[in-house]
């Protein structure tokens, strides 16, 4: 008989039943996920993950056939938002004072469409992942019955008590708890208050926790073993973790973004809407500064 801790024990079984060796998760964060990081972390014993947000439904397959033989892996993508309303005038603002900090912005640049989630769930579905994940909200019945029938297990990432309990009665196998301190977009389901209920890891966790029924995994802010620590003592099931890998050589990151995460402090990153209109945390850059600042 051994005197193992039951936090351990709880994450040794949820890491068993996904074909982990450890419980820990790579965020499916968009445009950062190469296979080679997933792969690293895969064989090192945790979960690869693709941000398939921008990727069309061959990108998807090839990324899956990619990393397959290393170990299991999760694909996530966002529910989509309701298509803009487009305002000429306001675009036009726009391109001025983003030319101020890059290349001119073409015109057309409005025009830009994201891949056709149907499309992107079909393939999600063929790349045959051991988990598939949902972000900005919930999937609809009909993509979730297809997932069970599939035998694929479906997380949902939430930011309150109710997003998860919501998550619960929808079918979700287990809910990803995103802390505000995350890098990255937060995945608040309602966008317009995202930074009024922006609540952190360590006061979400435990609530979550107590209140649904299904493991809950904890994200935001974990970088080191003291932050996977304090989350399973709080009730989490396994850690994921995203900005933390990204100085990593195999997120194959620019340089300038690596030195700016090994340099910044937690005073030094900021909520903002500046890069896709949705609420995220960004190092607060003099960009982040300026698209805040009045006018």
């Amino acid at each position: 008989m051994t005197d193992r801790h039951p936090a351990l024990a709880r994450a040794d079984a949820f890491a068993a039943a996904h074909g982990l060796r450890l419980p820990v998760l790579l965020a499916p964060m968009a445009g950062a996920c190469p296979p080679a990081l997933s792969v690293a972390v895969m064989r090192a014993g945790g979960l690869g993950a693709c941000g398939a947000l921008l990727m069309q439904p061959a990108a998807i397959l090839a990324w899956a056939e990619a990393v397959r033989e290393a170990g299991p892996f999760q694909v996530n993508l966002w529910i989509p938002d309701p298509a803009p309303a487009r305002d000429p005038g306001n675009e036009a603002v726009l391109r001025a004072f983003l030319g101020r900090f890059g290349p001119a912005v073409a015109p057309e640049a409005g025009d830009a469409a994201p891949p056709d989630f149907a499309a992107q769930v079909e393939a999600m579905i063929a790349a045959r992942p051991r988990i598939v994940s949902s972000i900005m909200g919930l999937y609809p019945p009909e993509v979730v019955a297809r997932l069970k029938a599939h035998g694929i297990a479906w997380w949902a990432t939430v930011t309150t008590v109710a997003e998860a309990l919501a998550a619960e009665r929808a079918g979700a196998d287990a809910v990803v708890a995103q802390g505000a301190e995350a890098g990255g977009h937060r995945g608040r389901f309602d966008p317009a208050r995202a930074e009024a209920e922006a609540v952190g890891l360590m006061a979400l966790l435990p609530a979550v926790v107590d209140a649904v029924g299904i493991p809950v995994v904890a994200t935001g802010g974990i970088a080191d073993a003291r932050g996977a620590a304090a989350a399973l003592l709080l009730g989490a099931s396994a850690m994921q973790v995203g900005t933390g890998f990204l100085r990593c050589p195999e997120a194959g990151i620019p340089p300038a973004w690596a030195d700016g995460l090994g340099r910044a402090r937690p005073e030094g990153t900021r909520l903002t809407r500046a890069f896709s209109g949705r609420a995220g945390r960004s190092l607060a850059t003099d960009y982040v500064a300026a698209a805040e600042g009045a006018g």
